[in-house]
């Protein structure tokens, strides 16, 4: 089977992430994969320099060249499957008549409803729409998609060696983290519905009581100098410790204790099940895919809404009582452990791999058998 990837994204993020472990789970399967992408995104540099076949386009008006370069393909290459995996991507396919010349399969990552008009028809166009989690299933289904047309295939990630003391020690001394008071924090984009905001007034709060409490925000985007001058607002600036995009990313992993996902209605969230992967104790909102990822109380804790109070006190529950504050409690530990196995039962990436595959195989052997 030849298959072949579009992702217009022109960062890394979650769904690149998700891109990237496919196509290497692809590859090992013996399934061609190649990919059509954005010359300057990280996800085409890291499929290049892995040697897979890569289809660069330029960055100004990326839809309308791919699309260009996609049809162009398409007439001289035969690949059964094309997946687009944003809504860029999907774009393009459905400008380059990708439906009528091999089976388009796109994946939805937001659980919101389909927007109306020509956003609505490519989604349309896809013989198949993956969806990261039954939430995100859901919203499709609100936009009349037929639910013959979708399937669920959770995102995944790997399950990686759990950190040494010395690789925790390590890691704290790279970010700046000093100290024996608890380190909490988040991974993602710096954006309002990524919620870092409520982790900054949070921090306040768990201050008052554990004054060595840390912060720890991974990541960049247009938030963060906004974020800085409330972090400078709130007197809790030499707390803080925004990190930037980290390509090492396991590293923030290996320099916390608790990590925060306060992304309102996320349909998984990658940066999420990589921090349960690491044994993590997690607290997220008890929307989106979040409630499927987390069995509260089990493998993490589901908040009722992101209020600084309230995701305070989540956290105020895994550390040892003042003034010592640490998140080595035996309930943080327990959490933490549950969240990895979980994630290697549910999540892992060999299953997101495995559910794509299906999908393509569903559907060329259901056309060869008509």
């Amino acid at each position: 089977m030849r298959t072949l990837h579009v992702d217009l994204g022109p960062t890394w993020r979650g769904g690149q992430n998700q891109v990237w472990l496919l196509l290497r789970g692809l590859r090992a399967r013996g399934v061609e994969a190649e990919l059509l992408g954005r010359e300057d995104a990280p996800l085409v540099h890291r499929a290049g320099d892995d040697s897979f076949v890569v289809h660069p386009i330029g960055t100004s008006g990326a839809r309308w060249r791919a699309a260009w370069r996609l049809r162009k393909l398409l007439r001289r290459e035969n690949f059964e499957i094309v997946h687009a995996h944003d809504a860029h991507g999907l774009t393009a396919a459905w400008l380059a008549g990708a439906h009528r010349r091999a089976r388009l399969v796109a994946t939805r990552r937001v659980v919101y409803p389909l927007g109306g008009g020509l956003g609505r028809a490519r989604y349309r166009s896809a013989q198949r729409l993956v969806a990261v989690s039954h939430a995100v299933a859901a919203g499709l289904r609100a936009s009349s998609v037929p639910a013959e047309r979708i399937t669920v295939v959770h995102s995944g990630v790997e399950l990686p060696p759990l950190p040494t003391e010395e690789a925790r020690q390590h890691a704290r001394e790279r970010f700046g983290l000093s100290g024996s008071g608890a380190v909490v924090g988040s991974v993602g984009m710096f954006h309002p519905d990524k919620g870092q905001e409520s982790l900054l007034r949070a921090l306040v709060l768990l201050r008052r009581d554990f004054p060595d409490c840390r912060l720890l925000l991974a990541g960049d985007g247009p938030e963060r100098a906004r974020l800085e001058m409330v972090a400078h607002e709130l007197g809790i600036a030499p707390a803080v410790h925004f990190t930037g995009f980290v390509k090492e990313v396991e590293q923030v992993y290996a320099a916390l204790d608790i990590f925060l996902f306060p992304a309102v209605d996320e349909g998984l969230g990658t940066a999420l099940l990589a921090a349960m992967a690491h044994a993590l104790p997690v607290v997220a909102l008890a929307r989106g895919g979040c409630a499927e990822a987390i069995e509260h109380g089990r493998s993490g804790l589901l908040a009722a809404d992101r209020e600084p109070g309230t995701l305070a006190g989540a956290v105020r529950s895994l550390l040892a009582p003042p003034p010592a504050g640490l998140a080595d409690t035996a309930e943080a530990r327990r959490l933490g452990e549950a969240a990895r196995a979980r994630i290697a039962e549910r999540f892992s990436a060999e299953q997101m791999v495995e559910g794509n595959l299906r999908v393509y195989e569903e559907l060329v052997f259901a056309e060869k058998s008509r």
